[in-house]
């Protein structure tokens, strides 16, 4: 994907993924896209560990999978952070 697809598939993802996650009032937008972004790397990785497959293109399978790695990013803060 190109670079604008990334923000804006990290942006949505970050964003639902910081609703999910109760800190939508904490996180601004670009904390989005980096929480966005990163957790479509992770939610790939975990998917490809389980045997399924990662984030694939601007789809909504892909969305999907950026969403459950963007929760469980900031589950992961959340949990070192207390």
């Amino acid at each position: 994907m190109g670079i604008l697809a990334w923000i804006i598939f990290g942006a949505l993802a970050g964003w639902l993924a910081s609703i999910i996650t109760g800190r939508n009032n904490q996180m601004g937008c670009i904390t989005n896209i980096i929480v966005g972004v990163v957790g479509a790397f992770l939610g790939g990785f975990i998917m490809s560990f389980i045997g399924g497959s990662g984030v694939t293109g601007f789809n909504l399978y892909s969305f999907f999978v950026a969403i459950l790695g963007a929760v469980v990013l900031l589950a992961i803060l959340g949990v070192i952070r207390r």
